[in-house]
């Protein structure tokens, strides 16, 4: 590596980039770091952005100057790419980006032909061409949520935590790009001609530089980091949860139907089992956790098991009906009124013939609107374990308007 040890060569890329920070140009810091430049790898890239934002650069301004970073590093990254065995989840993901560009290219071709138009008359088939291409853009949601559920979570777990944290950053500032895009479109016979089509231009060149930007940088340092640090097991598991989150309308249908070529190996390192933890498919917890999770849902549960009998309640803070332990192994007919009892009956049986899944109702207690429902309770093979009844008090979500994010939250 040019004669350096591998930590002057990660303190003289950070001093590269440092400088970059503070005004040197990207051909300046060519010159003056070109033997430490040459072989770096997208996996070393990551890890020293990631501390440099430990030491006090902020996400926003390493996102802001990465297309800077790039015009340094990207001769070299250039000829790095790994390649993804068949089915393999970045050779899906790459794919996607390819699809993005054309669209996106697309959409910059027609903001010119419109550009050029006189009226809006002129290019009716061409505003048509538009909605289809930003619906399509808008349909690329469920590349993002792959990325940001699946594979930023795999870097994180190997110790790649801000380079996922900068790309997301991008997601959302596409997203709103892409429904300016939509909005803008909608409105185009409300608004003046000239006035729409330099919106159009400034939009679609600005979405094109962001997509462009962020594509080149996903797949020339954070694949071939991933493709680095993933473990097979691991690429197998991911494959199964994009399958579950879904595929875009541009996705290869080729990709979403073949499967991910990697030896399935047994699971050596798998956890051993641990004395009063409960261990699922989506996680572990313990009694304790299960118990205080269940307390504390803004519902109230019942369960009854296939036979009928009441099996379990929790201890929501505030029951909209009393249960008390008396009430476990009794069977759910004898809980309700006689006039009801057919009624119940008659949902239990839907349920375990598997004709009806839910059954719900709302009724007034005291002034407020209660909402019930009952659902049948299946394994992953669809045989009927029993009944659940959630119970909510709905007044006050009823009132609910507009929005209130995350980011309101003043504690």
């Amino acid at each position: 590596m040019g004669g350096f040890s591998e930590e002057e060569r990660k303190r003289l890329l950070k001093e590269a980039i440092k400088q970059l920070h503070t005004g040197a140009s990207a051909q300046e810091i060519k010159e003056r770091f070109k033997r430490v430049l040459e072989g770096v790898g997208p996996l070393e890239i990551a890890k020293i952005e990631q501390e440099l934002i430990g030491e006090g650069i902020s996400r926003e301004e390493i996102q802001r100057l990465c297309d800077v970073h790039l015009e340094v590093f990207g001769e070299q990254l250039r000829g790095q790419q790994a390649e993804a065995a068949p089915g393999n989840p970045i050779g899906i993901l790459r794919e996607e980006h390819e699809a993005l560009q054309k669209l996106s290219d697309r959409l910059s071709a027609s903001a010119g032909e419109i550009q050029r138009a006189e009226d809006l008359g002129s290019v009716k088939g061409r505003i048509e061409d538009l909605r289809g291409i930003a619906a399509d853009l808008l349909d690329a949601e469920k590349h993002y949520l792959r990325e940001e559920n699946v594979l930023f979570p795999l870097l994180e777990k190997h110790g790649i935590t801000e380079p996922p944290a900068i790309m997301w950053m991008e997601h959302n500032q596409l997203r709103e790009k892409k429904k300016k895009l939509k909005n803008l479109i909608e409105n185009s016979e409300g608004m003046g001609f000239a006035e729409f089509k330099g919106q159009l231009v400034e939009l679609a060149a600005s979405l094109n530089d962001l997509l462009s930007s962020h594509i080149f940088k996903e797949n020339n340092i954070l694949f071939p980091a991933a493709l680095r640090v993933v473990t097979d097991r691991e690429w197998i598991d991911a494959r199964r949860e994009f399958d579950e989150i879904g595929y875009c309308c541009f996705t290869p249908g080729h990709l979403i139907t073949g499967t991910i070529e990697v030896a399935e190996k047994p699971r050596s390192g798998e956890r051993p089992m641990v004395e009063g933890v409960l261990e699922f498919e989506t996680g572990s917890l313990s009694k304790e956790e299960v118990e205080a999770i269940l307390n504390t849902l803004p519902l109230d549960i019942t369960f009854v098991d296939k036979d009928d009998a009441v099996k379990y309640f929790n201890k929501a803070e505030k029951r909209v009906f009393v249960r008390t332990k008396a009430i476990i192994g009794r069977r759910v007919q004898l809980c309700h009124p006689q006039k009801s009892i057919h009624v119940v009956n008659k949902i239990l049986d839907a349920f375990k013939r598997g004709e009806r899944d839910v059954a719900e109702f709302w009724i007034q207690k005291e002034g407020r609107l209660i909402h019930i429902r009952y659902f049948a309770v299946r394994d992953g093979n669809g045989k009927y374990l029993g009944t659940m009844e959630v119970t909510q008090d709905i007044t006050d979500l009823k009132g609910i308007e507009g929005e209130r994010r995350l980011l309101d939250w003043e504690g």
